[in-house]
């Protein structure tokens, strides 16, 4: 398995936003409204990784500086976006491995604490994200107001 940074308008990048994005359908009855731009996760104000095996891409996720706002944000934050793994590829560590770059690299760019909004219909998610060291914060963003959604944070220490 190979992880490579990617623009978020690469074609693989695009083909696995459908596919989570089919997948917030059937667990939420809506795709995911929060606006993106590929512009969000250039260096170093963000990346987009993704991860391929045998060539296929199987994995993505990324994260996009964030500082404070009228939506919630702290100065530093980088927002955790798109974790996503396909279906014939979970439970391999795949996210875990992701998730781990994109903190990396979220600090060597001095960003200070990640933070992520999931919901309650994606209980590996919760599962991934608690047992990596992420723990509830403040609301924030989009879906700051929705009862089933979940934020949660984690600080980047060097």
């Amino acid at each position: 398995m190979e992880i490579r940074p990617v623009r978020y308008d690469h074609p693989d990048a695009v083909k696995l936003d459908e596919l989570v994005q089919q997948e917030y359908v059937v667990r939420y009855g809506e795709p995911d409204l929060t606006p993106l731009d590929p512009e969000m996760f250039v260096p170093p104000n963000g990346i987009y990784l993704l991860a391929y095996e045998d060539g296929r891409p199987v994995a993505t996720g990324g994260w996009r500086a964030q500082d404070a706002d009228d939506e919630g944000y702290a100065d530093g934050d980088a927002e955790l976006k798109r974790m996503f793994v396909t279906a014939e590829a979970r439970r391999r560590g795949l996210a875990r491995r992701i998730l781990a770059a994109l903190e990396e690299d979220a600090r060597a760019a001095g960003r200070t604490r990640m933070v992520l909004e999931t919901g309650t219909e994606q209980p590996e998610a919760l599962e991934l994200y608690a047992s990596s060291g992420y723990v509830p914060v403040e609301k924030f963003g989009t879906y700051r107001h929705y009862d089933d959604s979940r934020h949660l944070g984690k600080l980047l220490l060097p």
